[in-house]
């Protein structure tokens, strides 16, 4: 792990296209400021880790599983139609 010093204003390069900002510094907090290619997600971490555990859960999902849910009366809505066509 890298670790740096940084004051008010002063920010870090990753690679070519994201810059890390200092931008306030409040008794034991930092506000980091980050730029990066709108392309790219940025996520705070607690955020990240929700995401990468709710995706490995779907991943694990067996076809048998769906078919237990579907025999229970859980049906996907019919998406609502307008002039015979469906809303998006």
């Amino acid at each position: 792990m890298l670790v740096l010093t940084r004051k008010l204003g002063e920010g870090i390069a990753v690679g070519d296209d994201i810059r890390v900002v200092v931008v306030e510094i409040r008794g034991n907090q930092v506000r980091l400021g980050i730029k990066a290619p709108p392309e790219m997600s940025v996520y705070r971490e607690e955020v990240w880790v929700k995401i990468v555990s709710e995706n490995r859960l779907a991943a694990d999902f067996r076809p048998d599983q769906l078919q237990k849910v579907l025999k229970r009366g859980v049906v996907p809505r019919k998406a609502p139609e307008k002039e015979g066509r469906p809303v998006l």
